[in-house]
């Protein structure tokens, strides 16, 4: 259930709480469909409804566990070759069970949640970016809510051109 931002929120607690708010969304554009429905692309595109949710349950995992905290990879992402496969998590979420796939991205959204917890917004980083500086709990959470809100975008779009359910 979306639940709206508290506009008093101290920084840390309003973006997780938008963050939520952007997860939320993004599950609700799958609810009701079939695997068929959510493995749909819909040309030009090859974004479908269930590789955004299998590709954000990577970003919730790779960007808080891996990279934030130092733990290690979790299945089905551990081992994965992705310079032979880069869109892995999106070519294969269409095999999988419309459940699985939404209690996996939950998953992983309530394992970031509690990876995050105590953590302050200047917290930095045990794994840096690619040109070496290492970031912010404050540059991530801000990271991972364009990331949610670009797919929702997208998921938004895709649910409408299934089945016509348009939404906010």
């Amino acid at each position: 259930m979306r639940i709206d931002p508290d506009p008093a929120a101290p920084e840390i607690e309003l973006l997780a709480q938008y963050l939520d708010y952007q997860r939320e969304t993004m599950l609700s554009k799958t609810e009701g469909l079939t695997q068929e429905q959510l493995g749909q692309a819909h040309p030009p595109s090859a974004l479908t409804l269930a590789g955004l949710l299998h590709h954000l349950a990577l970003v919730e995992e790779d960007w808080v566990e891996v990279r934030f905290a130092g733990m290690a990879e979790r299945e089905p992402w551990a081992g994965i070759d992705w310079e032979a496969d880069p869109n892995w998590e999106f070519r294969t979420a269409v095999d999988r069970d419309p459940d699985w796939l939404r209690e996996r991205y939950r998953q992983a959204c309530r394992r970031s949640r509690a990876a995050l917890e105590g953590v302050g917004l200047e917290d930095l980083s045990v794994q840096p970016l690619r040109d070496g500086r290492r970031f912010t709990a404050s540059w991530m959470l801000l990271h991972l809510i364009e990331e949610t809100a670009r797919h929702a975008g997208h998921a938004d779009m895709l649910r409408e051109a299934i089945d016509g359910q348009v939404g906010e």
